[in-house]
């Protein structure tokens, strides 16, 4: 089984290269700082994206030798190539940002050049199913700028999350386990390795990645599975002609569009810069809450599996409606244990404010 192969293969590389990576980039001073904005205290590795990016590039070599892409036709196969070359050029302008400290204008710059290249090849949103009217095929200009948006979003979105251990990894697999699921109910094969290949490379660097972390994935790593899963999800699930087939992707990716979005428009509301870095994300809320690290990123991910699973119920899988129930109870579960965190966070802070309050009356009295 082809998809098999991928996740297998993919997690594997990646749980041999980390080490190695993060051995080199230790030698060679490659290191994030903390710094006030930051929730690490100690330097650490920013190029983890590197083993992440060559385990799925061994595995899609690996199917790719074996013939698992024979079969497909032409505009197929420009396909899965805009996506791959994309994602190996997207991994590369982050890669030059993690070394060289790139502009943010002109990181869109290649960024914007190359996603317009993918869609000249194909990789592009063309149509959208309307309930009672049909399909409604976008113009050249409209296709153009939706796909542009979609996939240099998507690549920034998941750049935006990475801010705690594990959470841009866990993410971007939950979301590729979901992309799978649901380019197989569609008949997409090709797209469906591309996403095992995804989800195995995540898999493997959580290994490294998850709360305390060992390494971080950088600005390689996430451009890398934001703009791959975004092209999946073009080539897998926007194509179909299904009704939903254009809103699915969105489902999948909700939890980091949202949040992407939610920054932006703040940081442009209090005229700063949408580049301008601060504590304003999805994350940074939730530990000012008073969550821990890891109850936040679980948080996080409960909100993108439950995502994931109303997509597949829309999608039609025969078993959606009892993932989206599990998904929903594993999701009450953890915001209920959340809450109560909360909960017990304010607690805790009301009572070291009477214990103050009484500190100075008694210092007052004595004055």
């Amino acid at each position: 089984m082809p998809y098999l192969v991928a996740f297998l293969a993919a997690a594997c590389v990646v749980l041999w290269a980390t080490p190695v990576v993060k051995a080199v980039g230790i030698r060679s001073g490659q290191l994030d700082f903390p710094d006030e904005r930051k929730i690490h205290r100690q330097p650490m590795v920013r190029l983890g994206g590197v083993s992440i990016f060559f385990g799925n590039l061994v595995a899609l070599l690996l199917l790719w030798g074996a013939g698992a892409f024979a079969g497909l036709r032409t505009e197929q196969e420009y396909e899965i190539w805009g996506v791959t070359i994309g994602g190996v050029l997207f991994f590369l302008i982050g890669l030059a940002d993690d070394l060289f400290q790139l502009s943010p204008f002109s990181r869109l710059a290649m960024q914007f050049g190359v996603a317009a290249a993918a869609w000249g090849v194909g990789v592009r949103i063309e149509f959208i199913n309307l309930p009672g009217i049909g399909i409604w095929p976008f113009p050249v200009w409209l296709s153009l700028l939706v796909t542009l948006l979609w996939l240099v979003g998507m690549a920034n979105a998941i750049n935006f999350m990475d801010g705690l251990d594990g959470l841009a990894a866990g993410v971007s697999g939950i979301a590729a386990v979901v992309m799978l699921m649901v380019t197989l109910l569609l008949d997409r094969p090709a797209a469906a390795m591309l996403a095992a290949a995804l989800a195995g490379a995540c898999l493997g660097f959580l290994r490294y990645n998850f709360n305390p972390a060992q390494i971080f994935m950088g600005d390689g790593g996430a451009y890398f599975l934001g703009f791959t899963l975004a092209g999946i999800g073009v080539i897998g699930v926007a194509k179909g002609v299904t009704t939903l087939a254009v809103a699915l992707p969105f489902f999948i990716l909700a939890v980091p569009i949202l949040d992407m979005s939610a920054v932006i428009l703040k940081r442009l509301a209090r005229g700063k810069s949408p580049f301008h870095p601060d504590k304003g994300h999805l994350h940074h809320r939730l530990l000012k809450a008073g969550l821990s690290q890891r109850h936040s990123v679980l948080l996080i991910y409960a909100m993108t599996l439950w995502g994931g699973s109303l997509a597949l119920a829309l999608a039609g899988l025969p078993a959606g409606g009892t993932y989206l129930g599990g998904a929903s109870l594993v999701l009450a579960g953890v915001s209920w244990g959340a809450w109560q965190r909360h909960r017990q966070r304010q607690r805790s802070l009301a009572a070291e404010d009477t214990q103050v309050q009484a500190t100075d009356s008694v210092n007052s009295k004595k004055d």
